[in-house]
């Protein structure tokens, strides 16, 4: 075969659109819905808590409901129903950022911003991703990342980086501080409410893991930048760049005036009132999307746009990001044809017999490998944990592993796959935010992810042999 040849059949060679992938999972989640036995846990409601979870020792076989082709299709309006949410919460994200953008405010503070980083652009890496990693390990920050995407993004093209260090500087700094669950309430909280643990316990070891995972995280994302700034060729989204030369390019020389001052000033009081609210208040998506729809709106206002020319804005900004929109409800569609089929309390069962049957110190490591597979299914932190805690605290006693470390396999496995997964709403919110395809992504993200795992399996095994409490 000639040299030609060869590097043709490589370029024919393409990672499938996401849209692609997701369906073809849903295709075989409704396959495996007349193959697989279809069972149930039985669940009741925790008084003391106030959660629905599951009883360990209730799996029982029913009668196969497998999923017809019309139900399959069906799945995915009705995912979409059931992510409607989070699907409103980036158009509105969009919409509103399209409309402060239209104002000329982010670009000239972007600018300004460049200028006082000539030389000294590589802090921004390691500063960012320490303060975002803070916020997830402290207060769960995930969904809340999508909102700084565009500003993240705009910076790191700025001072030189691409789009994938942008989102990484801030999407992976949260993540990594949420996976390794110092604090993190939905995940740690949950969890060991649920194996009756005292809140919080165990720290020293997730706080290693967070250490550790942001010195890797750090290495990697400014080994990256580094190459893109001396050959932006180098680029995975290089390609995307050439295509729209524009492409979140912002210039230090724009002009920074009192009016766009005044339309910052919106935005930092804005955040800082989300911030607020979800360490104090509650928030959520449907609080964040008004927060969101004010912001866009009153900024709009200062920065002395026409309400048509808002309304204009806020179409456009919405109309980009659609495709990271609306993924989340296609990836959705996964759980619902399993759910329709009852199939995923017998993966969960299947998975957790498996467990049963390893030796020692590799049942951790089962555990782990079991969160990782099912948070493909239920990525949701709290969700996941009032599935499967019930089911593996009384495994970990049976296998003689103290309740601790199943909890510590739990955060890892539910938390440290999570920016590579394609049905997660928070990593396809934050990639359709940023307009980058999920390939793209996973092939950057891939390498990290290897050594991620590596390390996971690495912190396991110790609490196993030496009784972890």
């Amino acid at each position: 075969m000639s040299v030609e040849a060869g590097s043709e059949k490589k370029k024919r060679v393409k990672v499938p659109h996401t849209y692609v992938i997701l369906i073809s999972v849903v295709v075989l989640a409704t396959v495996m819905t007349y193959i697989l036995p279809a069972g149930v846990y039985d669940r009741f409601k925790d008084e003391r808590t106030g959660r629905t979870l599951v009883d360990a020792l209730s799996y029982h076989h029913v009668d196969r409901t497998p999923v017809s082709i019309f139900k399959m299709f069906e799945s995915v309006p009705k995912g979409m129903k059931e992510t409607a949410e989070i699907i409103f919460f980036i158009f509105i994200c969009g919409g509103a950022f399209s409309i402060i953008q239209a104002t000329g405010a982010i670009d000239g503070a972007i600018g300004k911003a460049v200028l006082g980083l000539k030389g000294k652009e590589k802090l921004m890496i390691p500063i960012t991703l320490l303060i975002f990693s803070i916020g997830g390990a402290t207060y769960g920050m995930a969904e809340e990342v999508i909102v700084f995407i565009p500003i993240g993004v705009a910076l790191a093209r700025a001072v030189g980086y691409d789009d994938i260090v942008g989102v990484a500087i801030l999407s992976t700094g949260a993540n990594i501080g949420f996976s390794g669950g110092t604090l993190n309430p939905f995940t740690v909280g949950v969890a060991q409410s649920i194996a009756e643990l005292p809140l919080f316990s165990g720290l020293g070891l997730r706080f290693a893991g967070h250490v550790m995972l942001f010195v890797i995280a750090c290495w990697y994302i400014m080994r990256y930048a580094a190459k893109i700034k001396a050959d932006p060729t180098q680029s995975i989204v290089y390609d995307l760049a050439e295509s729209d030369p524009t492409r979140h390019t912002v210039t230090p020389d724009l002009p920074f005036t009192g009016i766009h001052k005044l339309v910052m000033l919106v935005i930092l009081a804005s955040f800082a009132y989300m911030i607020w609210g979800v360490m104090t208040q509650g928030f959520f998506i449907m609080e964040l999307s008004t927060v969101f729809i004010a912001m866009g709106v009153i900024g709009g206002l200062v920065g002395r746009l026409a309400p048509s020319k808002m309304a204009s804005a806020f179409v456009a900004g919405a109309k980009d990001i659609a495709f990271g929109a609306l993924v989340v409800g296609i990836a959705r569609a996964i759980l619902v044809v399993m759910s329709q089929g009852q199939i995923v309390d017998t993966v969960i069962h299947a998975l957790a017999s498996w467990v049963a049957m390893l030796p020692g110190a590799m049942t951790a490591v089962g555990m782990f490998w079991v969160h990782v597979i099912i948070n493909f299914f239920i990525p949701s932190g709290s969700g996941q944990a009032a599935a499967t805690m019930p089911i593996m605290t009384p495994l970990a006693d049976l296998v003689n592993i103290t309740r601790q470390t199943a909890v510590l396999a739990f955060v890892f496995g539910e938390g440290w796959i999570n920016p590579i997964l394609p049905t997660s709403g928070v990593t396809m919110g934050v990639l359709g935010l940023a307009g980058i395809p999920w390939e793209k992504w996973a092939k950057w993200m891939l390498p990290i992810q290897i050594f991620f795992f590596i390390l996971a399996l690495l912190l396991l095994i110790p609490p196993v042999i030496f009784n972890f409490q």
